[in-house]
């Protein structure tokens, strides 16, 4: 299925009918979530046979991509879903099939959320400042907070990780499992009021004693970097859809550049479109040409983890070098349409100042650049001597 099938044009101007009001109101994008459902958009990677579109990461993130010239924040906020049901998808296409409950459970409806994001943990999976304690039976109760977790008013079932520091002999051991709606032990605070992506509701959620019975404890690694194709799913799908997500707002916003451009008159020049003037023209085709060398990259990655290609140590700098290049990509475009398209941009309720907001959320996604250089970096060159 292409793009404009899975989102059809009045779904499409549906949603970017409703991203204003979602964003100046501070309101979740519950509307968006009911129709993209009915689409049956929240089952992109379920395979057919359990109802779903039995979509691979290249036609998600294209998907996703233009999800996001309509409303960035639904988009956002989606993709913690998509990130588990891919990672699924992603782990069964290697004949791992310890996530295949996802992705049935998908298919009937549930929505997942991804809550594995804490506040100054710069390890991200591969430490965790969250308490992960065992019970008898196999299960364990997890004690911390966990930040910007999209989809706060809506998700069913909420992926978590915490760590034991008793398990490998003590050594300390990574626990990840899923929490369902209806599972003790945990509040969602009311904290969501940022620059942008306002309609994502990426709320804080405050694990205290919150259990995970040993049939939805779907992992345990060692604390650190780990070679578990869990880490490569996770990943390959996170920073995929979000470098699919940028890659759509710098899409719109050079539409939108453009458009102005068209429509401005220079007084100066008799009236001339600003379409004629070099220097506006040398804008937009600095745009323009970032986003073509951004389009190939985001397709080839995605493409080449369907094709289970081997890129060996190389797939984490191509995974972390396409979502740093897609979010700054994406800021550098936004700048530009707002530089040619004049004063009326500033304007709050303006399409590109929401844009410019939105778009700032991109630097604070992990890979963070000063982590992604670092991975590249050790990939090429080896890592720093002791």
């Amino acid at each position: 299925m292409t793009p404009e099938e899975v989102l059809p044009e009045p779904l499409i101007e549906a949603i970017r009918g409703r991203a204003a009001g979602y964003d100046r109101d501070n309101a979740f994008f519950a509307e968006d979530l009911e129709e993209l459902t009915a689409a049956g958009y929240l089952t992109m990677f379920v395979p057919v046979s359990d109802g779903g579109l039995g979509l691979g990461l290249e036609a998600a993130a294209q998907c996703q991509r233009r999800l996001a010239t309509a409303a960035p924040a639904t988009a956002l906020a989606i993709n913690m879903h998509l990130v588990w049901t891919g990672v699924a998808q992603v782990l069964a296409a290697r004949g791992d099939d310890s996530l295949d409950f996802v992705l049935r459970e998908a298919g009937q409806g549930e929505v997942f959320a991804f809550g594995n994001s804490e506040a100054g943990n710069d390890s991200v999976l591969f430490d965790s400042r969250t308490m992960a304690v065992a019970l008898p039976g196999g299960g364990y109760s997890f004690t911390g907070t966990k930040i910007f977790t999209s989809l706060s008013p809506a998700w069913t079932r909420l992926g978590i990780f915490g760590k034991d520091s008793q398990g490998r002999d003590g050594q300390g051991e990574l626990v990840h499992g899923f929490i369902t709606r209806e599972t003790p032990g945990y509040r969602i605070l009311d904290d969501w009021d940022t620059l942008g992506m306002r309609a994502s509701q990426s709320h804080t959620t405050v694990l205290a004693g919150a259990e995970v019975g040993p049939d939805r404890i779907f992992r345990k690694l060692p604390v650190g970097p780990a070679p578990d194709p869990l880490i490569f799913a996770i990943f390959a799908c996170f920073e995929s859809l979000l470098a699919a997500v940028y890659t759509g707002i710098g899409e719109r916003a050079l539409i939108l550049g453009v458009e102005a451009v068209k429509r401005r008159t220079s007084m100066k020049n008799g009236g001339r479109s600003y379409s004629q003037d070099p220097d506006i023209r040398w804008k937009v085709a600095e745009a323009a040409m970032a986003m073509d060398n951004l389009y190939p990259q985001l397709q080839a990655v995605t493409r080449d983890v369907d094709a289970l290609t081997d890129h060996g140590p190389q797939w984490f700098p191509k995974l972390v070098g396409l979502k740093v290049n897609a979010t700054e990509t994406a800021r550098r475009v936004v700048d530009l349409a707002i530089r040619v398209s004049g004063g009326s941009s500033y304007f709050r309720g303006s399409e590109l100042e929401r844009l410019y907001r939105d778009v700032l959320a991109g630097m604070f996604h992990p890979s963070d650049d000063e982590s992604a250089h670092n991975t590249v970096a050790n990939a090429w060159l080896g890592a720093l001597e002791a």
